[in-house]
């Protein structure tokens, strides 16, 4: 089922072309200019290109037949070094907006300089600029790339025999499995490492060679260690002895491993909690561990010697890293715009499918932090060290008891949240673990509310007298 348009998606389109954002009068083929939007905003400031709409805000629409075709052909392109340099991962979406169908692609700020047609495109509120013959535009490109990313930095000394050649192979399994016929399947490790802007030439400097984030990605640990001697990552339980502690692993290896073994930390101290979504049975601790384990690694800053950190207490789970904060508080996820701290790293492993689009990690952890702790909210605070907290229980207690009222609205919210709807399953599993009533009573409030929702026209059955689905109207 193809999704409604995301509300902020819409604002974006209301708002108006900007510095961020492009639309694309369109129908049937893919924009003649399409590139340089993308080159531009990759060398920019990133951004949010829509196919379909007019200059003036008008969404006219994609032909439907053939946008399977113009999918097929964008994620092509982007891995075509004639066509945009260094290639780029980028996905492009389709979804309904009053009846009409549109693609979106949304564009990460990326920590390489990008070329389309052998061009150097950069963007700002007019438009995107061709900026190849202007040689001062060119050089601030560059040193603003090289000042805001640390994972550029190239190590010329270093070698293939510097990197575990296991880990590249098991990394070209992984991107393969994930999508059939992918490029890096038939590529060597040298032309694979390049295609992920992990190995590359410093057009500024004349420097060529792997780069930080491929050391961090697939260095030997005393590789790791030479290019960056205060690296490491704890993982640390805190339950009885809380002023050390009960466990602990000194992570001081590759970015792959040490997903493994934190996440396999979040697996050893940790219940299991399984929910149905559509039909299929989720673990929802392996959920918030991988998107919580991904995050800390993918968005450290690797210049600040300051440890990343994952902690289990007896009441939540805490990760900390050292950042570069745009904003200073709390972060509203309902208005928050994700930006990428390490591209390539982070291009990295939603390549290979331990992490998804920009931003989705922090959306999935709220989510199943609610349903793992019974109501709980995460947090996620954006300063100098970057600091989440997840719940495993709710501090708020909301199990103590829910009015009718308060059901309505969290029973009404849950099934907003799927453009497929619930099942009466899906709701129990999430509401039954935030009231504190008997098995029966809870069968008979739920009901209830779904009755009252029914009649007042904001919820509809659109299932079988066997599984109800509910659907918001």
């Amino acid at each position: 089922m193809i999704e409604n348009l995301p509300k902020n998606l819409i604002e974006f389109i209301k708002s108006g072309e900007s510095i961020i954002v492009e639309y694309k009068e369109t129908k049937k083929n893919l924009p003649s200019s399409l590139f340089e939007s993308v080159c531009s905003m990759l060398n920019r400031n990133g951004g949010h290109i829509f196919l379909g709409v007019k200059d003036d805000s008008e969404v006219i629409g994609v032909y439907k037949d053939y946008i399977k075709t113009m999918k097929k052909e964008f994620v092509d392109l982007c891995n075509n070094p004639e066509k945009i340099f260094p290639t780029v991962h980028l996905d492009i979406k389709e979804y309904l907006y009053e009846g009409k169908h549109i693609l979106y692609i949304y564009i990460h700020e990326s920590s390489d300089v990008h070329k389309t047609a052998n061009k150097i495109y950069d963007r700002n509120e007019d438009g995107d600029f061709d900026i190849t013959n202007n040689t001062t535009q060119i050089s601030n490109l560059y040193i603003r790339k090289r000042s805001t990313y640390i994972e550029n930095k190239i190590y010329p000394f270093a070698t293939m025999d510097d990197l575990r050649a296991d880990l590249i192979e098991e990394a070209r399994t992984m991107a393969s499995n994930r999508t059939s016929n992918h490029p890096w399947s038939k590529m060597s490790n040298e032309e694979m490492l390049r295609s992920a802007g992990l190995y590359e030439r410093n057009l500024e400097t004349g420097k060529e060679g792997l780069n930080l984030a491929c050391l961090l990605l697939f260095g030997k640990d005393d590789i790791i260690a030479s290019a960056l001697s205060y690296y490491k990552t704890d993982a640390i339980l805190k339950v009885k002895d809380t002023e050390r502690y009960d466990d602990r692993d000194d992570i001081r290896t590759n970015l792959l491993d040490s997903y493994d073994r934190l996440t396999d930390f979040v697996k050893k101290h940790l219940n299991d909690k399984f929910y149905i979504e559509n039909d299929q049975r989720i673990n929802v601790r392996d959920v918030i561990a991988r998107e919580l384990c991904a995050n800390l690694l993918i968005h450290r800053e690797y210049s600040n010697p300051y440890p990343a950190k994952l902690i289990i207490t007896k009441d939540s789970i805490i990760t900390e890293n050292a950042n570069k904060p745009r904003i200073i508080g709390f972060i509203d996820l309902n208005n928050y715009s994700p930006y990428p701290k390490n591209p390539k790293i982070a291009g990295f492993f939603k390549e290979i499918g331990l992490a998804d689009e920009l931003g989705s990690g922090i959306k999935k952890i709220a989510k199943y932090t609610k349903i793992y702790s019974g109501g709980g909210e995460p947090s996620f605070k954006d300063d100098e060290i970057f600091i989440a907290s997840v719940p495993l229980t709710n501090k708020n207690d909301n199990a103590i008891f829910i009015n009718n009222n308060k059901l309505k609205e969290l029973i009404l919210a849950f099934i907003k949240e799927s453009s497929a709807g619930r099942t009466r399953k899906e709701i129990n599993d999430y509401i039954y673990p935030q009231m504190n009533d008997n098995s029966k009573t809870k069968n008979s409030r739920v009901r209830t509310a779904l009755t009252y929702l029914r009649k007042k026209g904001m919820i509809e059955n659109i299932g079988s007298d066997t599984k109800s689905v509910w659907i918001a109207k």
